[in-house]
C-alpha cells in the first residue's frame, strides 16, 4: 500500500479517523483516572508519594523506551497489525491491574500497560499521516488531539463516578470494553499499510533509552527524600547521563537507528520537539499536582474534582472539533500559533498557581487559558514534527513525538513532585494530617501544602513558556530559511 496519501486521500478515512481516536482513548483513560484515583490509592494501598509517581511513571517511562521501536516495527510490518497487538496488550494489562493487591503488583502491570500503549499511540499518528492529504492532516490531527484532551476530560469523570460506586480497580476495568470495541473495528475498516524496506528495530536502543530515562527520573524522585548529594542519587543520576550518552553514541553508529540523529538538524523538527518536551514538562505535573489540590486542599471528592478540571479538555475539544484552531493557526502561522498557545497556558498555570487557594474561581480561568492554548499548540507541533520526517518514516515519526511527550510527562511529575516534596515534609497531607494534634497544626500542614503546590505550578509556568519562545524562535527560523532557498 502507498507510504503516502493520494490525491483525494483515503475513501474512508473519517470513519477510520474516528477508529483510530476510540483506540487512542484506550491509553488516556489510564492515564487521567489515575490522577483522580490517587487519594483512592493513598489509602488503599498505603501508597507515598514517591509510590503514586511510581505508579505514573513506570507506565510513561517504559512507554516512552519503546515509542521509537514500536514505530519502527509499525513501518516494517504493519502498522495495522501493530494496532491490534497495541489494543491486546493494553487490555490485558489493565485486567491485571485492576486485579492488583499491592502497590509493587500495579507498578508492574502499569509497566506492562506501557508495551500496549507504545504500540497504540505510534500507529494512531502514523495511519492519520498515511490516509488524509496534506491540505487535511491539520485538520486531522487537531481532532486526533481534541480526543485526547477529551479522554482528559472522560478520564476523571469516569473516574470519579467510578470511585463513587466501585473499588479502585474498576478504573483499569472501564477500559477493556473500549480496548474491545476498537480491536473489532480496527479489524474491520482500518487499512493496512507499511514501508517494505523499513528499517529493523533497534532493540539495544530501546533498553538503553528506557533505563536511561527511569535512572534520570529515579534520581530526581529520591533528591527530597535522601538528599541531592547523597550516595544514591548521585550514583542513579551517573547511571543516567553514562546510559543516555552510550544510548546517543549508539544511534549515530548502528545501520538501522531507532532515532535517526540527523533529524535534528532540521530546525523545524528541533523546535517543536522543544515545545513537546517543555509543555508536557509543565502541563503533565501541574495537573498532577492540581487534582490533589482540589481533594486534599478544597475537599471536593473524586467525581468532583473530575468536573471541576473538565473545561481545561472541554476547551480543547470545542477549538479543535469546530475547526477553529485549525483555522487560527492557518492564519497566524506554526510558529506564532505555537508561541502564543503556550503563552497562553503559562498564564493559565500561574493563575492556578496565585488564585487556586482562594477558591474554585482562579482554577477554573486558569484551566480554559490552558486549554485554549493546547488547543493551539499542540496540533501544531506534532504536524511540525511529522511533516520533518520522510512519509515511509511514518511510525518512527510519531514514536518522536510520543516518546518526548512521555518524557516530558514523567519528568514533570517527578520533577514537580520534587518541588512539592521540597516545600512539604510529610510523606503524604493525609499522613501529614493525621499526624497534626490540633487544629492550628492541622492548618500549618495544609497552608505548607498549598505552598509547596503554588511553587510547583509556577515551576511549571516558566517551563511551558520557555518551550514556546524556543519553539517559535526555532521554527520561525526554519520556515525563513525555507522560504530564501525557494526565492534562491
Amino acid at each position: 500500500m502507498p507510504t503516502s496519501p493520494g490525491l483525494h486521500g483515503h475513501p474512508q478515512r473519517w470513519i477510520v479517523l474516528g477508529v483510530i481516536c476510540l483506540a487512542q482513548l484506550t491509553v488516556l483513560l489510564d492515564n487521567t483516572v489515575l490522577n483522580v484515583a490517587i487519594p483512592s490509592l493513598t489509602r488503599e494501598l498505603d501508597a507515598s508519594t514517591a509510590d503514586i509517581q511510581w505508579m505514573i511513571n513506570a507506565y510513561s517511562l517504559v512507554q516512552s523506551g519503546l515509542l521509537l521501536t514500536a514505530g519502527s516495527a509499525a513501518d516494517r510490518y504493519g502498522r495495522k497489525k501493530m494496532l491490534i497487538a497495541g489494543l491486546v496488550l493494553f487490555g490485558t494489562g489493565s485486567l491485571i491491574a485492576g486485579l492488583a493487591q499491592s502497590t509493587g503488583q500495579l507498578i508492574a502491570a502499569r509497566a506492562g500497560m506501557g508495551v500496549g500503549g507504545a504500540l497504540l499511540i505510534t500507529t494512531t499518528l502514523a495511519v492519520v499521516m498515511q490516509i488524509f492529504t496534506p491540505e487535511e492532516q491539520p485538520r486531522a490531527i487537531g481532532i486526533w488531539a481534541a480526543v485526547n484532551a477529551l479522554g482528559f476530560a472522560t478520564g476523571p469523570l469516569l473516574g470519579g463516578f467510578m470511585l463513587n460506586h466501585f473499588w479502585w480497580g474498576a478504573i483499569f476495568l472501564i477500559n477493556l470494553p473500549v480496548a474491545a470495541l476498537a480491536m473489532v473495528a480496527a479489524a474491520a475498516l482500518v487499512p493496512e499499510s507499511k514501508n517494505p524496506r523499513g528499517d529493523r528495530p533497534d532493540l539495544l536502543g530501546a533498553l538503553l533509552s528506557t533505563v536511561g530515562m527511569a535512572a534520570l527520573v529515579y534520581a530526581i524522585i529520591s533528591g527530597p527524600a535522601h538528599g541531592w548529594t547523597s550516595g544514591r542519587v548521585l550514583l542513579t543520576a551517573a547511571v543516567a547521563v553514562v546510559v543516555l550518552g552510550a544510548f546517543a553514541y549508539w544511534e549515530n553508529r548502528v545501520p538501522y537507528p531507532m532515532l535517526d540523529l540527523d533529524f535534528f538538524r532540521d530546525r523545524r523538527f528541533t523546535g517543536a520537539v522543544t515545545g513537546v518536551v517543555l509543555i508536557t514538562f509543565g502541563m503533565a505535573g501541574s495537573l498532577f499536582l492540581l487534582t490533589q489540590h482540589l481533594q486534599f486542599v478544597l475537599g471536593y471528592g473524586p467525581l468532583e474534582a473530575g468536573v471541576r478540571t473538565a473545561p481545561l479538555a472541554l476547551a480543547i475539544v470545542a477549538l479543535n472539533f469546530s475547526g477553529l484552531a485549525a483555522k487560527w493557526t492557518a492564519r497566524l502561522g506554526a510558529p506564532l500559533a505555537i508561541g502564543l498557545g503556550m503563552v497562553l497556558m503559562s498564564a493559565g498555570l500561574v493563575s492556578i498557581a496565585v488564585l487556586a487557594a482562594g477558591g474554585y474561581a482562579g482554577t477554573l480561568s486558569g484551566l480554559v487559558l490552558i486549554g485554549a492554548g493546547a488547543a493551539l499548540a499542540n496540533p501544531a507541533m506534532a504536524h511540525a514534527i511529522m511533516s520533518a520526517i520522510p512519509p515511509e518514516k511514518a511510525g518512527v515519526g510519531a514514536g518522536v513525538n510520543g516518546t518526548l511527550g512521555e518524557f516530558g510527562n514523567g519528568l514533570g511529575v517527578a520533577v514537580l513532585g520534587a518541588v512539592l516534596s521540597s516545600r512539604f515534609a510529610a510523606v503524604s497531607l493525609p499522613v501529614g494530617l493525621a499526624a497534626a494534634t490540633s487544629a492550628e497544626e492541622k492548618q500549618r500542614v495544609t497552608d505548607s501544602f498549598s505552598a509547596g503546590l503554588e511553587a510547583s505550578q509556577l515551576v511549571g509556568a516558566v517551563a511551558v513558556l520557555t518551550g514556546g519562545l524556543l519553539a517559535a524562535a526555532l521554527l520561525w527560523r526554519a520556515e525563513r530559511a525555507d522560504s530564501e532557498l525557494v526565492v534562491a
